[in-house]
């Protein structure tokens, strides 16, 4: 999907690359433009993506790139087709290149060219409150209503029967049908991406976006970061409590229950039919399975199976708890 909020500044040619990560010129690597920086899963031969964790092995072993940015320790984990680029920091290196793809997304800035909706095309086919901003190329479908004093800023998409509540921010974002967000609402905002590097830090820029798919509803006050590389994904039918937030590129599942002031760090995947109970919280990278039932306050470090009840820090087999704290 071609990202409709941030352009992409390539084709970038591999030997300038070569220049930006401060590596040595190859003669075995060719003259050739690479046109974006992607993850794993959805490089296409067309790009470059990176590689830092024995975590993505298999996805690494999978993907369509041409280059990788990576260590000397996984680089025999890329397939014949992905050659790789090794550095000491993956992870800043990926930083630095993506911000040439993409420099517009290294800051946050607020979108300037947001109207009041009573002088857009959409004055007489939403139904909205005092002090409502609406930026440029957004499309909202029939039957909505926003609240006071919220911004819908340029290039979102809100799709049918959707209600938006007041003092809300939403940026970056696909809003699909009948979905319901409630007050203090900030959605599609960067996430808390950075590397302290000799005494400052260096911002990662957040490219993806977030994805509220259908019959979803948002409490008040939750906050949800659009993804780094990949999109925060919000799946169908789920229902988040108040106080909520959900990190850069969190994927949720259909159908989920979520309590209020539960954290969910980023890149953690949740499968469909999860509950989790109020003021739990989930630890970055990690898979959650299907079915699985997080009970109020756990602490959650490593993956969860299918159709498990977890419980307590760190989280455990509810029957274990209780027994170990009788």
């Amino acid at each position: 999907m071609t990202n409709p909020f941030f352009k992409n500044h390539g084709p970038i040619n591999i030997l300038e690359i070569l220049k930006i990560l401060n590596l040595n010129s190859d003669k075995d690597i060719k003259s050739q433009n690479i046109y974006n920086i992607s993850d794993l899963f959805n490089s296409t031969k067309k790009d470059i993506t990176f590689f830092h964790s024995t975590k993505y092995k298999q996805l690494a072993k999978n993907t369509k790139a041409s280059f990788c940015i990576t260590t000397n320790n996984l680089k025999n984990e890329l397939p014949s087709n992905c050659i790789p680029l090794v550095v000491d920091n993956v992870l800043v290196k990926t930083s630095i290149l993506t911000c040439k793809f993409y420099p517009e997304a290294v800051d946050d800035n607020f979108d300037e060219t947001v109207i009041d909706i009573a002088q857009s095309n959409y004055k007489e086919k939403v139904i909205f409150g005092k002090n409502v901003l609406i930026g440029k190329n957004v499309l909202i479908g029939s039957n909505c209503s926003i609240g006071h004093n919220t911004i819908i800023e340029k290039n979102v998409s809100i799709g049918n029967n959707c209600s938006i509540g007041s003092n809300s921010i939403i940026r970056n974002t696909l809003i699909e049908n009948n979905v319901k967000i409630l007050d203090n609402c900030t959605i599609g905002k960067q996430g808390f991406g950075f590397f302290p590097i000799s005494n400052k830090n260096l911002r990662y820029p957040h490219i993806g976006i977030v994805q509220i798919k259908d019959n979803c509803e948002i409490g008040c006050g939750v906050t949800i970061d659009r993804g780094s590389m990949s999109n925060t994904v919000i799946g169908k039918n789920t229902f988040l409590d108040n106080q909520i937030h959900i990190a850069h590129n969190v994927k949720i599942g259909d159908n989920a229950i979520i309590a209020g002031q539960v954290g969910i760090a980023g890149s953690s995947i949740l499968g469909k039919n999860v509950k989790i109970g109020g003021q739990a919280g989930i630890s970055g990278h990690l898979k959650i399975g299907n079915n699985v039932e997080i009970a109020g306050g756990s602490g959650v470090i490593k993956d969860i199976s299918d159709n498990s009840k977890v419980m307590g820090y760190p989280a455990k087999n509810i029957r274990k708890f209780l027994k170990e704290n009788k």
